[in-house]
């Protein structure tokens, strides 16, 4: 069993959570939007900013060596943190939307034609949704849906009927981000490939709380974001087998991914470059492997634990609220609870727990279809990181009590 840290020490690194809002101490509860980010993280992009900024790959110059040098290092740090085979199919993005939309384009564009299927499920994101909808409106393609029982859980007996010899890929959440239920994504991805279907596995809300093994999965491909992980906005990392990347042509055109260009024609580079055209967020890479090593020294087992307790908890003493309904009661379930009381609406909820300090997301969570699966129209959703506490917990918990007596 793995021991706990000490969180007192660990909330120090992050500056904002000491604030106040509303003469009230900050209880940030919003971290399945976006996680703070500590001093380390933000130290080392202030320092490659004041000291070795330079464009990467392309100069000889000392800062451009010295900024490439720490860009791949980077790529480096993420191969070791999903256990890839190789940096090669370690692809830089600008997050796990940006991921799903280049595998959509890129596969679909070689793979996917008319008639053909993709398979998603119920609780997912728009971002994947929406993208292998575009796919399908652009081959004539369909999407079909693994449906899901009242407690948030995937019916992988229904899942298995969806194939057809015309099934092209699969994909599904690792974490739901509304439901915080922990898809079986190892049975997801064999059953697949009984099938000779890849998969992809969108782990935008597993990242942060469980340890990733691309290789264990068999995954095809997987994507995640940094700014949900303690690391900067506006990066993320697409992880493809070589040999899919190796197939699929570029999602966009410009510098960096070719190899040579001329009027008759261009050729371009091996992946990942390939896949990163233009100038990388290259400071925001660093950014991210410091984020990555800040989690890794705490132990993503013992951040696990501590945010399995966390959920756990927040359940048990939310369900002592007369009228109160949880979203989401799976078996295998970490980091989020939703919810909704009697009649009163999630945005009435929020905006009154902001008023007491509590910071937690209401609506729809991007995942309409899932609401209307819930048969809501939205939710409060809290969502756990590393460095929040049981009293943090016993504060949100006492403030939607208060708040449900207005009602």
């Amino acid at each position: 069993m793995s021991t706990p840290y000490d969180i007192a020490t660990i909330r120090q690194d992050f500056p904002i959570l000491s604030r106040t809002v509303y003469d009230r101490p900050l209880v940030y509860l919003d971290n399945g939007a976006t996680t703070q980010k500590p001093l380390c993280v933000l130290d080392a992009m202030r320092e490659e900013y004041l000291n070795v900024n330079a464009n990467v790959h392309r100069g000889v110059h000392y800062l451009s060596q010295q900024a490439t040098d720490l860009h791949e290092a980077a790529r480096e740090t993420v191969r070791r943190f999903i256990n890839a085979n190789s940096t090669n199919e370690i692809v830089f993005t600008r997050g796990t939307t940006e991921a799903v939309n280049l595998v959509a384009f890129a596969f679909g564009e070689k793979f996917v034609g008319e008639g053909d299927e993709v398979i998603v499920s119920t609780m997912e994101h728009h971002s994947n949704i929406v993208p292998w909808q575009l796919l399908a409106g652009r081959k004539g393609a369909t999407v079909k849906v693994i449906p899901i029982n009242d407690r948030g859980e995937l019916l992988l007996d229904e899942y298995e009927k969806l194939f057809t010899d015309r099934t092209r890929i699969v994909s599904v959440t690792h974490v739901s981000n509304v439901l915080g239920t922990i898809n079986p994504v190892a049975d997801i991805i064999a059953t697949a490939h009984r099938h000779g279907v890849p998969v992809m596995v969108d782990a935008a809300q597993s990242a942060p709380h469980t340890r990733l093994d691309v290789q264990a999965l068999d995954c095809d491909f997987l994507a995640f974001s940094g700014h949900k992980m303690y690391g900067p906005t506006g990066i993320g990392v697409l992880y493809g087998k070589e040999r899919w990347l190796e197939e699929m042509p570029p999602y966009q055109g410009g510098g960096e991914m070719i190899d040579t260009v001329s009027f008759t024609g261009t050729t371009f580079e091996r992946p990942p470059l390939k896949f990163e055209a233009g100038t990388p967020d290259y400071v925001a890479t660093h950014g991210l492997a410091v984020a990555i090593d800040y989690m890794e020294r705490i132990g993503l087992d013992r951040i696990a634990a501590h945010e399995h307790d966390l959920t756990r908890y927040c359940m048990e003493q939310l369900l002592d609220i007369p009228d109160m309904r949880l979203i989401g009661q799976a078996n295998a379930k970490t980091a989020v609870v939703s919810f909704l009381v009697g009649d009163i609406h999630h945005l009435d909820m929020g905006t009154l727990l902001d008023r007491l300090g509590i910071a937690v997301r209401t609506g729809h969570h991007c995942a309409q279809p899932l609401m209307d699966r819930m048969g809501v129209l939205g939710t409060v959703r809290a969502s756990f990181a590393l460095y929040n506490t049981r009293e943090e917990v016993d504060a949100l918990c006492q403030a939607v009590r208060r708040v449900s007596k207005m009602f």
